[in-house]
């Protein structure tokens, strides 16, 4: 890369709270130079023009081939990396026309009904765990089984699977050691290769068994794509969604009056979704980018070959876009944001998405009027990455009276 001294700016600060560092940045200019760390380096785009500009600017490919030596992102063997994620025009044209054919709207509205079973039946476990233990943690006991309840059925993944499949993930997105990512990519590697086999023999009607019939009967998809799509969608959607969860029920804990208000008129959480997406994004870079040819970024030459970031929490705190950024308001009048991405790389399960989310919140300020922080905030768990910034625990208790 030729550019001025990379910043360091995944320090303890950034990791604490990384908005003051996406401020400092944007003060600065739109692109700057960085270096990851994994000692590799990359220029991260934090105005909101700039981000939104780019998730649509054909010249920054997904495809890892046009990659220099920088980041790249996981190391995924061909059959798990083939997804949307990872792939241009025309094959990406291709793939999302197969994937939603079968992941439709109407399927997504068959699911409505079970998100607020699960979820309510969570909730119920959430108060049994309070009455127990004192305290429940939220994200174990509601935010990550719901998404795993709700995908784990559109993909007709058995019951039992669910768990496993949901550790791997975890374990693969923050390993405690380089060897736990190779070996949880192959357990979910070989656990899809079992459940494309069980659903060519037992087809029960679910998303995997739709995908399975456009590759045998269609010839539309090769056996990589087919295993790839299963994996995008389970990862993204079981993590994803319970991030955002979380996250909201944490924020509305620290606006009271924003709970309260939407407490006593659910009319607003449409809004509130929207505005938990832009103000909690995990997410916070999209996936990482490289330049086919030299390309102006703003004011910046960004060389072909270079890790392009686009820094979607950062674009969402801008203040040359969003009045008083900083401020969570689930009234907020412009809804418009990326979490879900923009343009040809927009989230396929955007509706499942918002629709697990708004139930969660409505049954959680509903069921749990009492709820309430078990730990000062400062004690709360993060995971921590320069790509994501997502509750690993939300220790809960519920107070009578409230």
């Amino acid at each position: 890369m030729t550019s001025p001294t990379l910043q360091q700016i995944f320090d303890d600060a950034y990791h604490r709270d990384p908005y003051p560092t996406y401020a400092r940045l944007r003060a600065g200019g739109g692109v700057h130079p960085v270096a990851l760390p994994d000692g590799s380096s990359a220029w991260i785009v934090t105005t909101e023009a700039e981000v939104r500009a780019g998730l649509t600017n054909p010249l920054l490919s997904v495809n890892k081939e046009h990659a220099g030596p920088g980041f790249k992102g996981f190391s995924l063997p061909p059959a798990l990396d083939a997804n949307l994620l990872n792939i241009d025009p025309p094959d990406h044209l291709r793939l999302r026309r197969l994937v939603s054919k079968e992941f439709t709207p109407r399927r997504v509205e068959d699911l409505g009904d079970r998100v607020r079973q699960a979820c309510e039946l969570l909730a119920r476990r959430v108060i049994d765990r309070v009455v127990s233990n004192g305290v429940a943690d939220l994200v174990a006991d509601l935010a990550a089984p719901l998404p795993l309840t709700v995908v784990g059925d559109l993909l007709g993944v058995p019951e039992q699977d669910r768990g496993p499949f949901a550790s791997w993930v975890s374990a693969m997105l923050e390993p405690k050691s380089p060897s736990d990512v190779a070996a949880a990519v192959a357990h979910i590697h070989d656990y899809l290769l079992g459940l494309i086999a069980l659903r060519r023999r037992d087809p029960d009607g679910n998303l995997i068994s739709g995908l399975i019939s456009v590759r045998d009967e269609q010839d539309q998809l090769s056996e990589n794509e087919l295993l790839s799509l299963a994996f995008l969608i389970l990862m993204a959607g079981i993590d994803n969604t319970q991030h955002v969860i979380s996250s909201g029920v944490l924020t509305l804990l620290q606006h009271p009056d924003q709970r309260d208000a939407l407490r006593a008129d659910p009319e607003l959480l449409p809004g509130a979704v929207e505005e938990l997406l832009r103000y909690t994004t995990p997410n916070h870079t999209a996936i990482r980018r490289f330049p086919t040819t030299d390309i102006e970024i703003g004011d910046t030459v960004v060389p072909a070959g270079d890790t392009v970031l686009l820094c979607l929490a950062s674009a969402h705190r801008d203040p040359s876009r969003y009045p008083d950024p900083d401020r969570f308001d689930i009234g907020r009048q412009d809804k418009a944001h990326l979490a879900l991405g923009h343009g040809l790389h927009y989230c396929l399960g955007a509706p499942l998405a918002r629709l697990q989310i708004r139930v969660a919140l409505e049954v959680i300020t509903g069921s749990l009027p009492g709820l309430a922080l078990s730990v000062p905030p400062e004690k709360l768990s993060w995971r921590r990455t320069f790509r994501s910034h997502a509750l690993k625990q939300l220790p809960i208790t519920l107070k009578a009276g409230s």
